[in-house]
């Protein structure tokens, strides 16, 4: 069985190298990506399993994203990460497709903990 990929997306360095790091060690193949237009082409070539996907992405909308991911894979999973209270946009994401969100600055233990969730719900089970 090939492993499962995980996609960040995220324009903050630090934060992609801390979730891939994280993911990389629990057996995961991560990408990162720090632009809307990386992410698409990243999805397209690697069909990640899971996107973890910053709704502020200089140059392409967060919703534009994730309606573009789905759109190109939808059995792909992806959580959004937004600043805290968001809430119209976190509606609006959860109505695209979203499966779970975490507002910034997040619990490292809670995403770890949800995307292992995600990963291991199969979708036929």
């Amino acid at each position: 069985m090939d492993n499962k990929r995980i996609l960040v997306v995220d324009d903050q360095f630090g934060i992609r190298i801390l979730l891939n790091e994280i993911f990389s060690k629990e057996g995961y193949e991560t990408f990162s990506a720090a632009s809307g237009q990386e992410a698409l082409e990243i999805v397209a070539k690697k069909e990640p399993h899971l996107v973890l996907l910053d709704m502020k992405i200089p140059g392409m909308d967060g919703l534009e994203i994730l309606t573009r991911i789905k759109e190109m894979n939808e059995q792909a999973k992806v959580i959004i990460m937004t600043a805290y209270g968001e809430l119209n946009m976190i509606n609006e994401a959860m109505a695209n497709g979203a499966v779970a969100y975490f507002s910034k600055p997040f619990d490292i233990e809670e995403v770890r903990v949800t995307v292992h969730k995600e990963m291991h719900q199969n979708g036929q089970a």
